[in-house]
């Protein structure tokens, strides 16, 4: 049951990580530091050394900035196409550890593969839906919600990671249904010949 337990933490927090890359990372190394919820082992417990913990506190509110910003949004989303996926595979590399015996270099794989899948699916399909249909005004409540996601989903996936999953699930849905409501209403290419 740990070890499940574990992977469901893991496969949260790596998630989290592709909406906000220090979101999940601040989360785990305040609650290694200062509760009993997280032990990570080392060398994963550097994530809550004073230096990390204020670095990533700094690098939050740069992002913020950076996502809230029109135009500045989309290089940040480009930038971050490296960064998501890393702090991903170093998170669930970190929980797991903490909590079974998965091999590193598995933990670290699946962490880079989750974290980038909710990556490219909030820059490639939300993101560029929502400036396209509200020229550009959605994208500040929208980046203030990703942000609450990945706090919520962060904390829930280490307190009660069934929930963690559940949240995510819940709000991803939409952006499959749109996906889907985008695949139908895109013109067909037809390929008969002309009628004389």
């Amino acid at each position: 049951m740990e070890l499940l337990t574990g992977l469901l933490s893991a496969f949260g927090l790596s998630a989290s990580t592709g909406l906000n890359a220090y979101i999940p990372l601040l989360i785990v190394g305040l609650l290694d530091k200062y509760t009993e919820l997280i032990s990570l082992n080392q060398p994963w417990d550097a994530i809550s050394h004073p230096a990390t913990l204020i670095s990533l506190t700094v690098l939050i509110v740069i992002e913020t900035f950076a996502d809230n910003a029109p135009f500045i949004n989309h290089i940040n989303d480009a930038v971050q196409t490296f960064v998501r996926p890393t702090a991903g595979a170093i998170v669930f590399a970190a929980s797991t550890d903490a909590a079974s015996d998965l091999h590193p270099a598995l933990a670290l794989v699946t962490g880079l593969l989750v974290s980038g899948t909710v990556h490219a699916a909030k820059s490639t399909v939300v993101r560029p839906a929502v400036t396209a249909a509200t020229g550009g005004l959605g994208n500040t409540p929208i980046a203030m919600a990703e942000d609450a996601v990945a706090v919520s989903v962060s904390v829930a996936a280490i307190a009660a990671p069934l929930l963690g999953i559940l949240l995510l699930i819940m709000f991803f849905a939409p952006v499959f249904y749109i996906m889907r409501w985008a695949r139908t209403r895109s013109p067909k290419i037809t390929h008969d010949k002309e009628q004389p």
